[in-house]
């Protein structure tokens, strides 16, 4: 076992935290200290051994030999936290555990659930991470991938200079740009070169995507200038950063990457095509879906006729067509989606006699064709962010199943909503809540702008107080529960204590489920009133908010909005 040099010339054992919590816990009588000097007593010892550790871990730095001194840490030039956000913080990475996991959680707010949402404001504001709390951010970054980006941002270049000491952090390096190496200015093109043509991987990738960024025509340029040299992964990567920054000004290079030699990287070229409604590729798509899809005036009433391709030619495969289907499609139908999917949806009214994208996907599709047209019209949508067809699509929120015309699963239902401003896309959520209730809301909700408009978390707050009365667990609903935590508004606090006292249960309810409830609803007040202090100790130039009124009607007629106060920062949510 390793250790640290101590002042006579012995070494302390390295003993963990844990290790030293359970010694004190059960008393040095029951168990002893895993060494213990000459001359000390076991209870000193124990502390001894805790004085060591906490120095340890606000250093950061594992004990070592000694070895020459490290160079001193870079400097944030960031202004600091203010003093009380830089108390929340600590408090924040101190509740590590998460709280009880499924199950009765109590009334008590899950502190790292909101980690994320202080750094999202802090990071806002621009703030300077406090020196003492890097060890602890980078602990928590650990355990959570998702955490990383936010928490790396706030820590800064002294993070990267922590992560150089420490393999536990090395994370940081990882996720950092270019392994967290400096990146060349824009403006300095022979710096640009030099990296582009000798860096590692990482650097070339993180200073293509910082280009194409800030100055789309550079980072392409110097893609082009490479390409023939590139191995197929790494074309395959760097045309991925095209996605950032795409334009009809990168088409010329999109049309030759057609024909490289690596399959994936001609998918990915046409793919990329398909996005510009304008290009080349999209025109030639636009032709081949034409043929194959039309109107029949032959009925009692106008229809779509569709007619499948009956080959996929050299041309429809260079295009970025696959031919061969996944088991279980068939071949033509599988052709047919692909070229629908990548024909621009301005092509359908002139080809559809004229009419809106609500009016087409209206109309019957002959010979069961249907859900395969409407499907690819979906990824269509989806692929170009047309919100006219995603809005046709998606259909009313109050349709039976809320299936849509074009919608068959709830995955492609939030993609269609990701096209629509936020304020529509909220609205439809609630309206979908109020039809079907929470059971199916978990995946649209999480595609909804935070903090959430009044209407959609006036729906939630709704839905959950009818399962509340319906006498069920709260514990059904916890997913949706705990987006309810970090996504409500904070100013409906007020308006929810209402919702507190436990209700009278009726026969048929599950033993114990109104208490259950009046816990979980406590949990909700607590959690935002604690993000609205939050946000006012990270900006604390902003006055608080007016509360809204305490509702005193019942929970039906008391989801009307008041008049709302000034709004925290949607950042906070």
């Amino acid at each position: 076992m390793s250790g640290a040099p101590t002042g006579d010339g012995t070494t302390t054992p390295e003993i963990t935290w844990e290790e030293l919590v359970t010694t004190a816990l059960l008393g040095t009588d029951r168990r002893a200290p895993a060494h213990v000097p000459p001359g000390r007593t076991a209870p000193a010892a124990l502390l001894d051994a805790a004085a060591v550790a906490t120095v340890r871990r606000r250093a950061g730095l594992r004990p070592a030999r000694a070895a020459r001194r490290p160079e001193r840490a870079p400097a944030d030039p960031r202004p600091p936290l203010p003093a009380p956000a830089a108390r929340r913080l600590a408090a924040l990475l101190a509740d590590r555990s998460g709280g009880p996991g499924g199950g009765r959680r109590g009334s008590s707010p899950d502190l790292m659930e909101l980690l994320p949402q202080w750094l999202a404001v802090a990071n806002t504001h621009g703030y300077a991470a406090p020196p003492q709390a890097l060890p602890a951010l980078l602990d928590a970054a650990r355990g959570r991938t998702d955490l990383r980006p936010a928490a790396l941002a706030f820590a800064g270049p002294r993070a990267l200079w922590l992560a150089r000491l420490n393999p536990d952090w090395r994370f940081a390096l990882r996720a950092a740009p270019g392994g967290g190496a400096s990146l060349p200015d824009a403006e300095d093109a022979e710096a640009v070169r030099r990296l582009w043509r000798e860096g590692l991987f990482a650097e070339r990738a993180a200073l293509l995507g910082a280009l194409r960024a800030r100055t789309p025509a550079v980072g392409r340029e110097l893609l082009v200038s490479t390409w023939p040299t590139e191995r197929a992964e790494d074309r395959l990567m760097f045309l991925d950063t095209l996605r950032t920054g795409l334009s009809d000004a990168d088409e010329p290079f999109l049309e030759q990457a057609l024909g490289d030699r690596s399959r994936n990287v001609r998918a990915t070229a046409a793919e990329l095509l398909s996005a510009l409604p304008g290009s080349a590729l999209a025109a030639r798509m636009a032709v081949r879906a034409t043929v194959c899809v039309a109107l029949d005036r032959t009925g009692n009433a106008p229809a779509i006729a569709v007619e499948a391709p009956p080959e996929c030619d050299p041309g429809m495969e260079r295009d970025g067509v696959t031919a061969t289907p996944p088991t279980g499609r068939g071949e033509r139908s599988w052709w047919l989606g692909q070229l629908v999917e990548a024909a621009p949806l301005g092509t359908w009214p002139e080809r559809l006699g004229g009419r809106t994208a609500e009016e087409i996907v209206a109309l019957p599709v002959a010979d069961g064709w249907q859900g395969e047209l409407h499907a690819a019209w979906c990824r269509a949508a989806v692929r170009q962010r047309d919100a006219a067809w995603s809005r046709a699509l998606l259909g009313a929120p109050s349709a039976p199943e809320a299936g849509g015309p074009g919608a068959v699963s709830l995955a492609e239902r939030a993609k269609l909503l990701a096209a629509l401003e936020p304020d529509e896309r909220a609205a439809w959520v609630a309206g979908f809540i109020a039809t079907h209730g929470l059971s199916e809301a978990f995946q649209l909700l999480g595609v909804c702008a935070v903090p959430w408009a009044p209407p959609l978390g006036q729906a939630v707050v709704d839905a959950l107080n009818i399962a509340r009365d319906a006498g069920s667990y709260p514990w059904s609903f916890s997913g949706v529960m705990g987006l309810a935590e970090r996504c409500l508004d904070p100013a409906e606090a007020v308006r929810l204590e209402a919702l507190l006292a436990v209700p009278d249960e009726p026969e048929d309810a599950a033993p114990g489920a109104g208490g259950y409830w009046a816990e979980a609803f406590q949990r909700l007040v607590t959690t935002l009133r604690m993000r609205a202090a939050m946000t006012r100790e990270l900006n604390p130039q902003t006055p608080p908010a007016e509360p809204r009124e305490t509702a005193t009607r019942p929970p039906e007629t008391a989801a009307q909005p008041p008049e709302t106060a000034p709004q925290p920062p949607e950042a906070a949510g």
